[in-house]
């Protein structure tokens, strides 16, 4: 299963180009730092390793490290599924994560913050295991608290919502477990989390926390009214990310856990897999009510659910010989199939009309890219050859997405670079890669490139450039028919320094 798999997900981080977010995630690569704005370094170091630093320019390699994270993870979790109750379970529970969208597609192809922090995050479920239910505290128990410490602590390196895992920790202790508040190998656990994720902290109060100051507007409810809306799109979210049957077979367990009587699993590990599950699930379900959330945030709680879903179907009298699985199981398979399929088919052939239908396309984000990089070199080449733009002139981007994808598809390979034109808010971590670029100078020409299906009309760029001309269209087919139009325009002879909201923000946030 782990080899078919492997396959699959190979095949379509090849043949299917980079998202926003994950060629936004490459510039973490190319930028290195112990943290960036939206997130800590974890992905971006990991892109590194396996990408082997200069051939990142190859898409496959970039996204090399969440194929063998979702391998990886596949045989964890099925040797944690064993070790929660036994060998069925974990081939149940493994099937189930290949099953699940978020698991095996999101953050299993698609190179994330999440990819490893999935891996980090099973890792720390096996040690729980061996080590919550203990009620003598025994010696080799606190070596894998420690080692549990560290687990954690590269999970928050990964992603902030990693230190869920302590809170969930923390709560069963609490509940079920006091002794181990006895125990200061607890504390130096905690104290090695922190450790491992001090130079996030590090770099945060160096930029007078900008990044959790940017997350704690994402889910700051003070000044918000209730949003139905907002709540039932994150429900709706989660039941499609985790795959329909995935998500109805772990909540249909959780309900007979809790109405029907425990009788599939020990009560211990049922309540460490809820207690690292539902408050996080319940935490961004409550801030649906009042903000946009996105369902991939709750997503490593969903493992949890799937290893309680494992048990559950294991409980059941089906033979494991012979491919006897549950039906529920092969559906779910199923539909993660026709999800890979279809979804292939409409980002690389459009074969069904979104932007007819719905209005926009949002497969077109991750189409295109590398045709437009032949006709884009061809046109730089022609309008320095005849002196209307100077040499390797800036690519101009309004926002980070498409700053990243013009970055990586167009301008690097193209022997220029992007720089980012807008509020903090809009430009993100292209504030920094600006400074280390060079910035903007008076004088300098630059390209800026509108796409029809996302058209921002390069109006706002007068106010800093004698003159806008624009010069060339290049047409995106996909299936032989057009699919975008990109409008490309000479920007001449910059006038006026952009103001930065970086360098505006870190002055009042020095002053205060």
């Amino acid at each position: 299963m782990i080899l078919i798999s492997t396959l699959i997900r190979s095949a379509i981080a090849q043949f299917v180009e980079l998202g926003n977010d994950e060629v936004y995630y490459y510039t973490y690569a190319l930028f290195s730092d112990w943290s960036h704005f939206d997130h800590p370094p974890m992905v971006g170091w990991v892109i590194q390793l396996f990408s082997l630093g200069q051939f990142m320019q190859s898409q496959f390699l970039l996204r090399f490290a969440a194929i063998i994270f979702a391998a990886l993870n596949t045989f964890l979790i099925f040797k944690l599924g064993t070790k929660i109750k036994d060998e069925k379970t974990g081939w149940y529970a493994a099937l189930l994560y290949t099953a699940s969208i978020y698991t095996t597609l999101i953050a299993g192809v698609f190179i994330m913050p999440d990819t490893p922090q999935l891996f980090f995050w099973i890792l720390s479920l096996y040690l729980m295991m061996c080590i919550l239910p203990d009620k003598e505290t025994q010696a080799i128990n606190q070596k894998k608290l420690l080692l549990l410490g560290l687990l954690i602590g590269l999970g928050m390196l990964s992603k902030y919502t990693s230190v869920f895992l302590w809170g969930g920790v923390f709560l069963y202790l609490i509940i079920y477990n006091r002794k181990w508040f006895k125990n200061i190998s607890l504390y130096f656990a905690g104290l090695i989390s922190l450790l491992v994720f001090s130079p996030v902290l590090w770099w945060n109060k160096m930029h007078h926390f900008i990044s959790f100051t940017f997350h704690e507007d994402r889910v700051n409810i003070g000044s918000s009214n209730i949003r139905f809306d907002f709540i039932g799109t994150e429900i709706l979210g989660e039941f499609l990310y985790q795959n329909p049957f995935v998500f109805l077979i772990v909540w249909t367990a959780i309900y007979y856990g809790f109405r029907k009587g425990l009788n599939f699993m020990e009560s211990s590990k049922f309540r460490i897999l809820v207690l690292q599950s539902i408050p996080m699930i319940g935490v961004f379900l409550f801030f649906s009510l009042f903000r946009k959330t996105l369902p991939h945030w709750s997503g490593p709680a969903y493992i949890s659910l799937i290893l309680i879903g494992a048990a559950y179907l294991s409980n059941k009298k089906i033979d494991l010989n012979f491919g006897k699985t549950p039906a529920s199981i092969k559906y779910s398979l199923y539909m993660a199939g026709f999800v890979i399929i279809i979804g292939f088919a409409q980002i690389n052939y459009g074969f069904i009309n979104l932007q007819k239908i719905a209005g926009q396309d949002l497969t077109l984000d991750m189409y295109g890219w590398r045709q437009l990089k032949k006709p884009f070199g061809l046109i730089k080449q022609d309008k320095e050859n005849k002196k209307l733009i100077k040499k390797n002139a800036p690519i101009i981007s309004y926002r980070w997405f498409p700053a990243a994808h013009i970055d990586y598809y167009v301008a690097l390979p193209n022997k220029t670079y992007v720089l980012g034109l807008g509020s903090l808010e809009r430009i993100h971590k292209y504030a920094w890669i600006n400074d280390q670029r060079g910035g903007f100078s008076l004088g300098m020409d630059a390209w800026y490139l509108a796409f029809d299906y996302d058209y921002v009309s390069p109006d706002f760029l007068q106010a800093y450039f004698t003159e806008i001309h624009a010069t060339d269209t290049v047409q995106i087919l996909r299936s032989g028919e057009i699919a975008k139009n990109v409008y490309i325009y000479v920007l001449k002879d910059l006038k006026k320094i952009p103001p930065s909201d970086f360098q505006e923000f870190m002055q009042k946030a020095a002053a205060n």
